[in-house]
Protein backbone atom coordinates (compact mmCIF):
# COMPACT_ATOMS: atom_id res chain seq x y z
CA UNK A 1 0.00 0.00 0.00
CA UNK A 2 0.77 3.66 -0.53
CA UNK A 3 -1.27 4.95 2.03
CA UNK A 4 -4.76 4.67 2.30
CA UNK A 5 -5.33 6.54 -0.61
CA UNK A 6 -3.33 4.61 -3.08
CA UNK A 7 -0.93 2.06 -4.10
CA UNK A 8 1.86 1.27 -5.65
CA UNK A 9 2.11 -1.32 -8.77
CA UNK A 10 5.51 -2.84 -9.35
CA UNK A 11 7.19 -4.57 -12.38
CA UNK A 12 9.09 -7.54 -11.94
CA UNK A 13 12.23 -5.30 -11.72
CA UNK A 14 11.20 -3.37 -8.90
CA UNK A 15 9.77 -6.36 -6.83
CA UNK A 16 12.60 -8.27 -7.12
CA UNK A 17 15.00 -5.65 -6.23
CA UNK A 18 12.24 -5.06 -2.96
CA UNK A 19 12.41 -8.86 -2.08
CA UNK A 20 16.58 -8.83 -2.29
CA UNK A 21 16.42 -5.37 -0.34
CA UNK A 22 14.65 -7.24 2.64
CA UNK A 23 16.78 -9.82 2.80
CA UNK A 24 20.09 -8.36 2.27
CA UNK A 25 19.44 -5.01 4.19
CA UNK A 26 17.00 -5.70 7.02
CA UNK A 27 18.19 -9.94 7.08
CA UNK A 28 14.91 -11.23 6.64
CA UNK A 29 15.70 -15.06 5.42
CA UNK A 30 14.22 -15.66 1.79
CA UNK A 31 12.72 -18.71 3.87
CA UNK A 32 10.63 -16.91 6.25
CA UNK A 33 9.33 -14.73 3.42
CA UNK A 34 8.41 -17.64 1.08
CA UNK A 35 6.56 -19.25 4.39
CA UNK A 36 4.47 -15.91 4.74
CA UNK A 37 3.73 -16.50 1.23
CA UNK A 38 2.58 -19.92 2.00
CA UNK A 39 1.15 -18.99 4.77
CA UNK A 40 -1.34 -15.86 3.22
CA UNK A 41 -2.51 -18.33 0.28
CA UNK A 42 -3.26 -21.12 2.34
CA UNK A 43 -5.52 -18.96 4.96
CA UNK A 44 -7.76 -17.83 1.64
CA UNK A 45 -7.53 -21.29 0.08
CA UNK A 46 -9.20 -22.24 3.61
CA UNK A 47 -11.80 -19.75 3.67
CA UNK A 48 -12.95 -21.42 0.22
CA UNK A 49 -12.95 -25.00 0.65
CA UNK A 50 -13.52 -27.21 3.74
CA UNK A 51 -11.31 -30.06 5.64
CA UNK A 52 -10.71 -32.91 3.37
CA UNK A 53 -11.49 -31.49 -0.33
CA UNK A 54 -8.89 -32.49 -2.46
CA UNK A 55 -5.70 -29.94 -3.54
CA UNK A 56 -3.68 -30.71 -6.26
CA UNK A 57 -0.27 -28.32 -6.44
CA UNK A 58 1.68 -27.49 -9.81
CA UNK A 59 4.97 -26.26 -8.65
CA UNK A 60 7.63 -25.06 -10.83
CA UNK A 61 11.56 -24.70 -10.18
CA UNK A 62 11.78 -21.41 -9.24
CA UNK A 63 10.78 -19.73 -5.98
CA UNK A 64 6.86 -19.32 -6.63
CA UNK A 65 7.22 -22.86 -6.82
CA UNK A 66 8.39 -23.24 -3.52
CA UNK A 67 5.23 -21.06 -2.53
CA UNK A 68 3.35 -23.76 -3.84
CA UNK A 69 4.64 -26.56 -2.33
CA UNK A 70 5.13 -24.68 0.97
CA UNK A 71 0.99 -24.28 0.50
CA UNK A 72 0.49 -27.59 -0.18
CA UNK A 73 2.69 -28.68 2.98
CA UNK A 74 0.53 -26.45 5.34
CA UNK A 75 -3.01 -27.33 3.82
CA UNK A 76 -2.03 -30.96 4.53
CA UNK A 77 -1.32 -30.40 7.56
CA UNK A 78 -4.26 -29.18 8.52
CA UNK A 79 -6.31 -31.97 6.76
CA UNK A 80 -6.58 -31.46 3.19
CA UNK A 81 -5.54 -34.44 0.64
CA UNK A 82 -2.62 -32.75 -1.13
CA UNK A 83 -0.98 -33.87 -4.23
CA UNK A 84 2.26 -32.40 -5.64
CA UNK A 85 3.07 -31.94 -9.20
CA UNK A 86 7.03 -31.00 -10.01
CA UNK A 87 7.61 -31.78 -13.63
CA UNK A 88 10.38 -29.80 -13.61
CA UNK A 89 14.41 -31.22 -12.45
CA UNK A 90 15.57 -31.31 -8.67
CA UNK A 91 19.32 -30.64 -9.76
CA UNK A 92 17.85 -26.97 -10.92
CA UNK A 93 15.44 -25.99 -9.04
CA UNK A 94 16.21 -23.25 -6.89
CA UNK A 95 17.95 -24.10 -2.97
CA UNK A 96 14.68 -22.71 -1.08
CA UNK A 97 12.21 -24.75 -3.48
CA UNK A 98 14.86 -28.23 -3.53
CA UNK A 99 14.33 -27.31 0.54
CA UNK A 100 10.58 -27.40 0.09
CA UNK A 101 10.13 -30.14 -1.74
CA UNK A 102 12.60 -32.01 0.85
CA UNK A 103 10.00 -30.79 3.58
CA UNK A 104 6.86 -31.45 1.72
CA UNK A 105 7.52 -35.36 1.36
CA UNK A 106 8.63 -35.44 5.08
CA UNK A 107 5.37 -34.92 5.96
CA UNK A 108 4.10 -37.44 3.39
CA UNK A 109 3.19 -35.19 0.19
CA UNK A 110 3.05 -37.52 -2.57
CA UNK A 111 5.27 -35.79 -5.31
CA UNK A 112 4.72 -36.53 -9.32
CA UNK A 113 5.65 -35.30 -12.42
CA UNK A 114 2.67 -35.97 -13.81
CA UNK A 115 -1.02 -34.25 -13.23
CA UNK A 116 -3.31 -37.79 -12.53
CA UNK A 117 -6.52 -38.50 -13.96
CA UNK A 118 -8.23 -37.73 -10.49
CA UNK A 119 -10.74 -34.97 -9.57
CA UNK A 120 -9.25 -32.32 -7.31
CA UNK A 121 -11.49 -29.24 -5.42
CA UNK A 122 -8.51 -27.09 -5.77
CA UNK A 123 -5.25 -26.44 -7.90
CA UNK A 124 -2.80 -23.92 -7.17
CA UNK A 125 -0.66 -22.88 -9.57
CA UNK A 126 2.86 -21.90 -8.66
CA UNK A 127 4.68 -22.84 -12.17
CA UNK A 128 5.79 -19.51 -12.99
CA UNK A 129 5.87 -16.17 -10.66
CA UNK A 130 7.08 -12.85 -12.21
CA UNK A 131 10.40 -13.66 -13.61
CA UNK A 132 8.74 -15.27 -16.73
CA UNK A 133 10.44 -13.68 -19.85
CA UNK A 134 9.94 -16.77 -22.59
CA UNK A 135 6.40 -18.19 -23.92
CA UNK A 136 5.54 -21.49 -22.40
CA UNK A 137 6.16 -24.93 -24.22
CA UNK A 138 6.33 -28.18 -24.18
CA UNK A 139 5.08 -29.77 -20.80
CA UNK A 140 4.63 -26.60 -18.93
CA UNK A 141 1.93 -25.69 -21.66
CA UNK A 142 0.00 -29.18 -21.69
CA UNK A 143 -0.06 -28.71 -17.67
CA UNK A 144 -1.47 -24.99 -17.89
CA UNK A 145 -3.93 -26.22 -20.51
CA UNK A 146 -4.52 -29.24 -18.14
CA UNK A 147 -4.86 -26.87 -15.28
CA UNK A 148 -7.40 -24.67 -17.51
CA UNK A 149 -9.86 -27.96 -18.53
CA UNK A 150 -10.18 -28.83 -14.97
CA UNK A 151 -13.26 -28.08 -13.24
CA UNK A 152 -11.20 -27.30 -10.19
CA UNK A 153 -11.16 -23.35 -8.31
CA UNK A 154 -7.51 -22.14 -9.80
CA UNK A 155 -5.38 -20.34 -6.95
CA UNK A 156 -2.58 -18.65 -8.64
CA UNK A 157 0.56 -17.72 -6.51
CA UNK A 158 1.83 -14.20 -6.75
CA UNK A 159 0.79 -14.11 -10.56
CA UNK A 160 -1.27 -16.96 -12.92
CA UNK A 161 1.72 -18.69 -14.68
CA UNK A 162 2.11 -17.61 -18.43
CA UNK A 163 1.03 -13.87 -17.95
CA UNK A 164 3.72 -11.54 -18.22
CA UNK A 165 4.66 -9.72 -14.78
CA UNK A 166 4.71 -6.06 -16.49
CA UNK A 167 2.85 -6.24 -19.82
CA UNK A 168 -0.13 -8.45 -18.51
CA UNK A 169 0.39 -10.35 -21.96
CA UNK A 170 -0.23 -14.14 -22.45
CA UNK A 171 3.30 -15.95 -23.12
CA UNK A 172 1.88 -18.17 -25.68
CA UNK A 173 -0.45 -20.24 -22.54
CA UNK A 174 -1.25 -18.99 -19.17
CA UNK A 175 -3.58 -20.16 -16.30
CA UNK A 176 -7.02 -18.51 -16.20
CA UNK A 177 -7.22 -18.15 -12.17
CA UNK A 178 -10.13 -17.57 -10.19
CA UNK A 179 -8.19 -16.43 -7.29
CA UNK A 180 -4.61 -14.74 -7.11
CA UNK A 181 -3.23 -13.86 -4.03
CA UNK A 182 -0.29 -11.37 -4.86
CA UNK A 183 2.18 -10.57 -2.57
CA UNK A 184 3.37 -6.95 -1.18
CA UNK A 185 2.39 -5.43 -3.95
CA UNK A 186 0.38 -5.49 -7.00
CA UNK A 187 2.34 -6.36 -10.66
CA UNK A 188 1.36 -4.68 -13.51
CA UNK A 189 0.56 -7.75 -14.97
CA UNK A 190 -2.05 -8.39 -12.73
CA UNK A 191 -3.74 -4.55 -13.53
CA UNK A 192 -2.96 -4.83 -17.65
CA UNK A 193 -5.00 -6.51 -20.03
CA UNK A 194 -5.95 -9.54 -20.40
CA UNK A 195 -3.85 -10.32 -17.42
CA UNK A 196 -6.20 -8.81 -15.32
CA UNK A 197 -8.94 -11.14 -16.74
CA UNK A 198 -6.53 -14.42 -16.11
CA UNK A 199 -5.73 -13.25 -12.61
CA UNK A 200 -9.52 -13.25 -11.36
CA UNK A 201 -10.71 -11.95 -8.17
CA UNK A 202 -6.85 -10.08 -7.48
CA UNK A 203 -5.87 -10.17 -3.25
CA UNK A 204 -2.44 -8.71 -2.25
CA UNK A 205 -1.32 -9.88 1.21
CA UNK A 206 1.51 -8.50 3.31
CA UNK A 207 4.18 -11.41 3.69
CA UNK A 208 6.86 -8.86 5.30
CA UNK A 209 8.42 -6.65 2.07
CA UNK A 210 7.07 -3.09 2.76
CA UNK A 211 8.12 0.74 1.51
CA UNK A 212 10.94 0.42 3.73
CA UNK A 213 12.68 -1.74 0.82
CA UNK A 214 12.42 1.04 -1.43
CA UNK A 215 15.57 2.23 0.19
CA UNK A 216 14.65 5.26 -1.54
CA UNK A 217 13.84 4.22 -4.91
CA UNK A 218 9.93 4.32 -5.12
CA UNK A 219 8.07 2.33 -7.91
CA UNK A 220 7.04 4.11 -10.91
CA UNK A 221 3.65 3.41 -11.37
CA UNK A 222 0.87 4.12 -8.67
CA UNK A 223 -2.47 4.02 -8.73
CA UNK A 224 -5.44 5.24 -6.21
CA UNK A 225 -8.13 2.84 -4.57
CA UNK A 226 -9.15 4.82 -1.37
CA UNK A 227 -12.10 7.05 -0.88
CA UNK A 228 -12.54 10.03 -3.21
CA UNK A 229 -13.51 12.27 -0.58
CA UNK A 230 -9.66 12.30 0.86
CA UNK A 231 -8.18 13.57 -2.12
CA UNK A 232 -10.64 16.78 -3.06
CA UNK A 233 -9.37 20.05 -3.42
CA UNK A 234 -10.06 22.21 0.31
CA UNK A 235 -13.28 23.74 0.75
CA UNK A 236 -13.56 27.29 2.24
CA UNK A 237 -16.13 27.74 4.72
CA UNK A 238 -16.01 31.19 3.81
CA UNK A 239 -15.99 31.08 -0.10
CA UNK A 240 -18.21 32.25 -2.54
CA UNK A 241 -19.09 31.34 -6.38
CA UNK A 242 -15.65 33.06 -7.32
CA UNK A 243 -13.70 31.70 -4.59
CA UNK A 244 -13.46 28.12 -6.32
CA UNK A 245 -13.00 28.60 -9.76
CA UNK A 246 -14.67 29.32 -13.25
CA UNK A 247 -14.27 27.53 -15.81
CA UNK A 248 -14.36 28.21 -19.86
CA UNK A 249 -15.69 25.47 -21.75
CA UNK A 250 -15.47 26.05 -25.58
CA UNK A 251 -17.33 23.08 -27.07
CA UNK A 252 -20.23 22.47 -29.58
CA UNK A 253 -21.04 23.36 -32.98
CA UNK A 254 -23.86 23.50 -34.92
CA UNK A 255 -26.18 19.94 -33.93
CA UNK A 256 -23.51 18.90 -31.39
CA UNK A 257 -24.92 20.75 -28.22
CA UNK A 258 -25.02 17.95 -25.73
CA UNK A 259 -21.21 17.71 -25.38
CA UNK A 260 -21.01 21.38 -24.13
CA UNK A 261 -23.93 20.34 -21.74
CA UNK A 262 -22.35 17.42 -20.93
CA UNK A 263 -18.85 18.68 -20.24
CA UNK A 264 -20.51 22.14 -18.24
CA UNK A 265 -22.24 19.99 -15.66
CA UNK A 266 -19.37 18.12 -14.97
CA UNK A 267 -17.24 21.17 -14.12
CA UNK A 268 -20.02 22.00 -11.50
CA UNK A 269 -20.80 18.89 -10.00
CA UNK A 270 -17.01 18.70 -9.04
CA UNK A 271 -17.37 22.09 -7.18
CA UNK A 272 -16.45 24.56 -9.80
CA UNK A 273 -18.07 27.90 -8.89
CA UNK A 274 -18.86 29.05 -12.29
CA UNK A 275 -19.16 28.25 -15.84
CA UNK A 276 -19.48 29.35 -18.87
CA UNK A 277 -20.06 27.91 -22.28
CA UNK A 278 -18.83 29.70 -25.88
CA UNK A 279 -20.88 27.56 -28.14
CA UNK A 280 -22.68 28.43 -31.79
CA UNK A 281 -25.60 30.64 -31.55
CA UNK A 282 -27.75 27.79 -32.78
CA UNK A 283 -27.12 25.94 -29.19
CA UNK A 284 -28.66 28.73 -27.26
CA UNK A 285 -31.78 27.23 -26.21
CA UNK A 286 -30.77 23.75 -25.07
CA UNK A 287 -28.28 24.81 -23.20
CA UNK A 288 -29.82 27.51 -21.61
CA UNK A 289 -32.94 25.01 -21.06
CA UNK A 290 -30.63 21.64 -20.32
CA UNK A 291 -28.38 23.66 -17.75
CA UNK A 292 -29.91 27.03 -16.56
CA UNK A 293 -26.57 27.63 -14.19
CA UNK A 294 -24.27 27.94 -17.06
CA UNK A 295 -23.14 31.47 -17.85
CA UNK A 296 -23.75 31.53 -22.03
CA UNK A 297 -21.73 33.18 -24.95
CA UNK A 298 -22.21 32.75 -28.55
CA UNK A 299 -20.98 33.15 -31.95
CA UNK A 300 -22.57 32.79 -35.35
CA UNK A 301 -21.30 29.33 -36.61
CA UNK A 302 -20.36 30.68 -39.94
CA UNK A 303 -18.19 33.10 -38.73
CA UNK A 304 -16.52 31.87 -35.94
CA UNK A 305 -15.54 33.99 -32.70
CA UNK A 306 -13.64 37.59 -32.79
CA UNK A 307 -10.29 36.73 -31.32
CA UNK A 308 -10.71 40.01 -28.96
CA UNK A 309 -13.94 38.22 -27.49
CA UNK A 310 -11.98 34.90 -27.02
CA UNK A 311 -9.66 36.44 -25.39
CA UNK A 312 -11.81 38.39 -22.43
CA UNK A 313 -13.51 35.48 -22.20
CA UNK A 314 -10.13 33.61 -21.72
CA UNK A 315 -9.11 36.51 -19.34
CA UNK A 316 -12.24 35.86 -17.53
CA UNK A 317 -11.56 32.24 -16.84
CA UNK A 318 -9.55 30.15 -14.40
CA UNK A 319 -9.58 27.01 -16.43
CA UNK A 320 -10.19 26.69 -20.38
CA UNK A 321 -11.53 23.35 -21.51
CA UNK A 322 -11.76 23.20 -25.34
CA UNK A 323 -12.69 20.28 -27.45
CA UNK A 324 -15.74 18.51 -27.08
CA UNK A 325 -18.11 18.77 -30.04
CA UNK A 326 -16.23 21.35 -31.54
CA UNK A 327 -15.83 20.01 -35.01
CA UNK A 328 -12.75 20.57 -37.35
CA UNK A 329 -13.69 23.36 -39.55
CA UNK A 330 -12.59 26.71 -39.76
CA UNK A 331 -14.02 28.28 -37.07
CA UNK A 332 -12.91 25.71 -34.76
CA UNK A 333 -9.68 26.34 -36.05
CA UNK A 334 -10.09 29.96 -35.09
CA UNK A 335 -10.91 29.02 -31.63
CA UNK A 336 -8.17 26.25 -31.03
CA UNK A 337 -5.10 28.68 -32.40
CA UNK A 338 -6.81 30.83 -29.36
CA UNK A 339 -7.16 28.80 -27.03
CA UNK A 340 -3.42 28.22 -27.07
CA UNK A 341 -1.78 31.57 -27.82
CA UNK A 342 -4.30 34.20 -26.09
CA UNK A 343 -3.67 33.00 -22.85
CA UNK A 344 -1.48 31.58 -20.08
CA UNK A 345 -4.36 29.50 -17.89
CA UNK A 346 -4.64 26.02 -17.08
CA UNK A 347 -6.09 23.97 -20.51
CA UNK A 348 -7.83 20.93 -21.07
CA UNK A 349 -8.09 19.88 -24.33
CA UNK A 350 -10.04 17.41 -25.40
CA UNK A 351 -11.68 15.24 -28.36
CA UNK A 352 -11.90 17.61 -31.23
CA UNK A 353 -9.47 19.62 -29.95
CA UNK A 354 -6.86 16.89 -29.79
CA UNK A 355 -7.90 16.24 -33.51
CA UNK A 356 -7.32 19.63 -34.63
CA UNK A 357 -3.62 19.36 -33.34
CA UNK A 358 -2.85 16.02 -34.80
CA UNK A 359 -4.24 17.65 -38.28
CA UNK A 360 -2.30 20.90 -38.04
CA UNK A 361 1.63 20.78 -37.67
CA UNK A 362 1.07 24.41 -36.83
CA UNK A 363 -0.97 24.11 -33.70
CA UNK A 364 1.65 21.53 -32.80
CA UNK A 365 4.01 24.31 -32.86
CA UNK A 366 2.60 26.39 -30.98
CA UNK A 367 3.07 23.68 -27.93
CA UNK A 368 6.52 22.66 -28.55
CA UNK A 369 7.63 26.75 -28.10
CA UNK A 370 5.14 26.59 -25.08
CA UNK A 371 7.11 23.44 -23.45
CA UNK A 372 8.89 24.26 -20.08
CA UNK A 373 7.20 27.49 -20.11
CA UNK A 374 5.18 26.74 -17.27
CA UNK A 375 1.17 26.24 -18.37
CA UNK A 376 -0.74 23.58 -17.31
CA UNK A 377 -2.29 21.87 -20.36
CA UNK A 378 -3.80 18.48 -20.06
CA UNK A 379 -4.38 16.49 -22.75
CA UNK A 380 -7.43 13.76 -23.00
CA UNK A 381 -6.73 11.00 -25.90
CA UNK A 382 -8.21 7.87 -26.45
CA UNK A 383 -6.12 5.89 -28.15
CA UNK A 384 -7.61 6.57 -31.64
CA UNK A 385 -6.67 10.01 -31.69
CA UNK A 386 -3.47 9.16 -29.07
CA UNK A 387 -1.92 7.60 -32.24
CA UNK A 388 -3.00 10.21 -34.56
CA UNK A 389 -1.19 12.98 -32.80
CA UNK A 390 1.83 10.82 -31.84
CA UNK A 391 1.80 9.61 -35.58
CA UNK A 392 1.87 5.42 -34.68
CA UNK A 393 -0.61 2.82 -34.72
CA UNK A 394 -3.35 1.75 -32.39
CA UNK A 395 -1.88 -1.32 -31.04
CA UNK A 396 1.38 0.17 -30.72
CA UNK A 397 -0.51 2.48 -28.60
CA UNK A 398 -1.92 -0.33 -26.70
CA UNK A 399 1.01 -2.02 -26.43
CA UNK A 400 3.18 0.71 -25.03
CA UNK A 401 0.31 1.85 -22.90
CA UNK A 402 3.16 2.46 -20.28
CA UNK A 403 5.84 4.28 -22.56
CA UNK A 404 3.87 6.27 -25.73
CA UNK A 405 1.80 8.30 -23.18
CA UNK A 406 5.21 9.60 -20.99
CA UNK A 407 7.12 10.37 -24.11
CA UNK A 408 4.16 12.57 -25.89
CA UNK A 409 3.89 13.92 -23.25
CA UNK A 410 7.52 15.05 -23.17
CA UNK A 411 7.08 16.04 -26.10
CA UNK A 412 4.34 18.65 -26.10
CA UNK A 413 5.37 19.55 -22.51
CA UNK A 414 2.16 18.80 -21.02
CA UNK A 415 0.41 16.64 -19.01
CA UNK A 416 -1.13 13.18 -20.70
CA UNK A 417 -4.29 11.07 -20.05
CA UNK A 418 -4.55 8.41 -22.72
CA UNK A 419 -8.31 6.98 -22.06
CA UNK A 420 -8.74 3.12 -22.57
CA UNK A 421 -9.76 0.42 -20.21
CA UNK A 422 -6.69 0.59 -18.53
CA UNK A 423 -6.35 4.74 -18.55
CA UNK A 424 -2.53 5.96 -17.98
CA UNK A 425 -2.03 9.15 -17.04
CA UNK A 426 1.50 10.69 -17.38
CA UNK A 427 3.27 13.96 -17.33
CA UNK A 428 6.22 16.16 -18.55
CA UNK A 429 7.90 17.02 -15.50
CA UNK A 430 7.19 13.70 -13.22
CA UNK A 431 9.15 10.60 -13.69
CA UNK A 432 6.06 8.91 -12.17
CA UNK A 433 2.99 7.51 -14.00
CA UNK A 434 -0.89 7.34 -12.88
CA UNK A 435 -2.71 3.46 -13.76
CA UNK A 436 -6.47 3.74 -13.17
CA UNK A 437 -8.04 1.19 -11.78
CA UNK A 438 -11.93 2.31 -11.57
CA UNK A 439 -14.25 2.47 -14.03
CA UNK A 440 -15.81 -0.33 -16.11
CA UNK A 441 -17.05 -1.33 -19.55
CA UNK A 442 -20.48 0.31 -19.10
CA UNK A 443 -18.41 3.69 -19.85
CA UNK A 444 -17.85 2.44 -22.98
CA UNK A 445 -20.51 5.08 -24.06
CA UNK A 446 -20.98 8.64 -26.23
CA UNK A 447 -20.25 11.43 -23.97
CA UNK A 448 -17.98 9.84 -21.51
CA UNK A 449 -15.09 11.55 -22.37
CA UNK A 450 -17.21 14.80 -22.19
CA UNK A 451 -17.75 14.27 -18.56
CA UNK A 452 -14.03 13.31 -17.85
CA UNK A 453 -12.85 16.83 -19.98
CA UNK A 454 -15.19 18.71 -17.34
CA UNK A 455 -14.48 16.74 -14.12
CA UNK A 456 -10.39 17.70 -15.24
CA UNK A 457 -11.32 21.09 -15.84
CA UNK A 458 -13.23 21.63 -12.53
CA UNK A 459 -10.78 20.27 -10.52
CA UNK A 460 -8.35 22.90 -12.40
CA UNK A 461 -10.24 25.62 -11.90
CA UNK A 462 -10.08 24.72 -8.08
CA UNK A 463 -5.96 25.12 -7.92
CA UNK A 464 -5.08 21.30 -8.77
CA UNK A 465 -2.52 21.06 -11.27
CA UNK A 466 -0.78 18.32 -13.93
CA UNK A 467 -0.20 14.92 -12.84
CA UNK A 468 -2.44 15.13 -9.34
CA UNK A 469 -5.42 16.58 -11.12
CA UNK A 470 -5.40 13.98 -14.08
CA UNK A 471 -4.92 11.09 -11.86
CA UNK A 472 -8.05 11.87 -9.44
CA UNK A 473 -10.09 12.83 -12.69
CA UNK A 474 -9.95 9.90 -14.40
CA UNK A 475 -10.40 7.68 -11.10
CA UNK A 476 -13.05 9.95 -9.64
CA UNK A 477 -14.46 9.03 -13.53
CA UNK A 478 -14.36 5.58 -12.95
CA UNK A 479 -15.82 5.36 -9.43
CA UNK A 480 -18.59 7.33 -10.45
CA UNK A 481 -18.92 4.29 -13.50
CA UNK A 482 -18.76 2.14 -11.06
CA UNK A 483 -21.88 3.66 -9.26
CA UNK A 484 -23.96 3.87 -12.14
CA UNK A 485 -23.21 0.57 -13.33
CA UNK A 486 -24.40 -1.07 -9.89
CA UNK A 487 -27.37 0.71 -9.96
CA UNK A 488 -28.25 0.50 -13.47
CA UNK A 489 -25.76 -2.18 -15.17
CA UNK A 490 -23.48 -2.19 -17.34
CA UNK A 491 -25.71 -2.38 -20.48
CA UNK A 492 -27.41 1.02 -19.31
CA UNK A 493 -25.05 3.66 -18.29
CA UNK A 494 -25.29 6.66 -20.02
CA UNK A 495 -22.69 9.67 -19.17
CA UNK A 496 -25.37 12.07 -17.94
CA UNK A 497 -25.76 8.65 -15.67
CA UNK A 498 -21.70 9.37 -14.37
CA UNK A 499 -22.67 13.03 -13.46
CA UNK A 500 -25.75 12.05 -11.79
CA UNK A 501 -23.26 9.67 -9.60
CA UNK A 502 -20.81 12.42 -9.06
CA UNK A 503 -21.63 13.78 -5.95
CA UNK A 504 -21.92 10.55 -4.20
CA UNK A 505 -19.08 9.54 -5.09
CA UNK A 506 -16.91 12.68 -3.80
CA UNK A 507 -18.80 12.39 -0.18
CA UNK A 508 -18.09 8.43 -0.13
CA UNK A 509 -16.30 7.87 3.05
CA UNK A 510 -15.10 3.94 2.21
CA UNK A 511 -14.81 2.80 -1.00
CA UNK A 512 -14.77 -1.18 -2.17
CA UNK A 513 -10.93 -2.00 -2.87
CA UNK A 514 -9.61 -1.77 -6.25
CA UNK A 515 -7.77 -4.66 -5.59
CA UNK A 516 -10.96 -7.29 -5.65
CA UNK A 517 -11.67 -5.16 -9.33
CA UNK A 518 -10.27 -6.65 -12.16
CA UNK A 519 -12.53 -5.23 -15.12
Amino acid sequence: MKDEKGRYIVSAEEMKRYDGNTIECFGVPSLVLMERAALAVAEEIEKRAGIGSRVLVAAGGGNNGGDGIAVGRLLRQHGYRVEICFPGSREKCSPETGHQLAIAEKYGCPVKRKIGEGEYDIIVDALFGIGLSRNLEGSYAQIVEEINRREAFVCAVDIPSGIHADTGQVMGAAVRADLTVAFAFWKLGHILYPGCEYAGHVLCRDIGIGEESFLGRHPRVYTYTGPVKELLPPRRADGNKGSFGRVLVIAGSVNMSGACQLCAESCYRVGAGMVKVLTPEENRTVIQGGLPEALLATYPSEEGMEQTGLAALMDWADCIVIGPGLGLGRAAKGLMEGALTGSRKPLVVDADGINLLAAEPKLQRYLEVERGSGREIIMTPHPGEFARLYGCSMAEVKRELLHKPKELADRYGCTLVCKDARTVAAAWDRDQLYLNVSGNDGMATAGSGDVLAGILGGLAAQGMRGLEAAALGVYLHGRAGERAADRLGRHGVMAGDLISELGAVMSEENNRDGAERHG
